[in-house]
């Protein structure tokens, strides 16, 4: 399939009479969180496969146009939110037809509303019809993740002191650009995987048996001897975790599940066991069932960060469509 797909692309690049003028580059950065992570397929690769998914054998419907027809393609917003995804919608264009001409009306983080236009394209309408579904595709789902994410800002209120992070409960080999579209949407990034952070959850502690054997297997290791060293986070379900959390020296202590009465407990179990124990205070983390409701009841807890998952797992895709006109 993949030779197929080569011969596809390089027909659209004889057939694609567009001119291509470069886009200006965004002040925004264009890297994507968790390059470290040298296994996950680059911006590139990604298009390519979920092209190859789409197109297989070849597009039979856009046949029906001329091959030579010109054509401008508009993304057109029909809900608010926020926007991110436009430099993969670009790819895709990009990839059928690198002539092409995508121009972003907007940039990625910006809010949108009804009938604001998000970005155009011109290529040959052959070009527009087969990669509208697939650039619809990343374009919906991340600025669904960046809208999300900022109603759970919004929630929060802009002067509170209480960040929202994400988690890695995100869409398989899309966890770069998810996690990008938090930061479009005002959020902050966890640990991009496995390797770049130790947290210890409650299937660790309990198949260690305490939170402090856990964290002396890790010591065992050699985690505190790594170079730069990785934060330490502890998933605390009671008073009990969170103080062994604490005397361990967690960097974060994650309180999962708890009510607001609980937590303002937990934070002075911690708080005490630091004073006595002298080490550094951790930063306090909230997680399960976190929702914009749940955190305006919640804004004003001593805590510094919240995580939830529903920001990449449950967000709804955003409603933006594809007009396409010939030239």
């Amino acid at each position: 399939m993949r030779a197929r797909f080569d011969w596809i692309i390089a027909d659209f690049i004889l057939q694609e009479g567009a001119t291509m003028s470069s886009p200006k580059p965004s002040n925004r950065s264009q890297s994507l969180p968790g390059e470290a992570c040298h296994h996950a397929p680059s911006l590139k690769e990604l298009v390519s496969m979920t092209l190859a998914e789409d197109i297989g054998s070849g597009d039979v419907t856009a046949a029906l146009i001329p091959a030579k027809t010109m054509g401008e393609g508009i993304f057109v917003a029909k809900s608010e939110g926020r926007l991110s995804g436009l430099k993969t919608a670009r790819e895709v264009f990009r990839q059928l037809a690198p002539r092409a001409t995508f121009t972003a009306m907007m940039r990625d983080g910006d809010p949108f509303s009804p009938g604001d236009q998000l970005a155009s394209v011109r290529a040959s309408v052959r070009v527009l019809l087969t990669g509208e579904r697939t650039a619809l595709n990343f374009l919906q789902q991340l600025s669904g993740v960046a809208t999300m994410t900022s109603r759970f800002i919004e929630a929060l209120g802009s002067d509170s002191p209480i960040h929202v992070f994400d988690t890695r409960k995100t869409v398989p080999l899309l966890r770069a650009l998810q996690k990008e579209a938090v930061l479009h949407g005002g959020g902050r990034n966890h640990r991009m995987g496995l390797f770049d952070m130790a947290l210890i959850k409650n299937n660790h502690v309990d198949a260690c048996g305490s939170v402090t054997a856990a964290v002396a297997r890790l010591a065992e290791d050699g985690f505190f001897k790594r170079k730069p060293r990785l934060k330490l986070c502890v998933e605390a379900r009671d008073n009990n975790e969170a103080r062994e959390a604490a005397a361990c020296g967690a960097d974060i202590i994650m309180l999962d599940n708890m009510s607001a009465s609980e937590i303002r407990r937990a934070v002075e179990v911690i708080e005490n066991e630091t004073r006595s124990s002298g080490n550094p205070p951790p930063e306090i983390e909230i997680s399960g069932g976190i929702t914009p409701t749940a955190l305006r009841r919640m804004r004003n807890l001593p805590i510094q960060r919240v995580s939830a998952g529903a920001l990449t797992h449950s967000a709804p895709a955003a409603d933006i469509s594809f007009r396409i006109r010939p030239l």
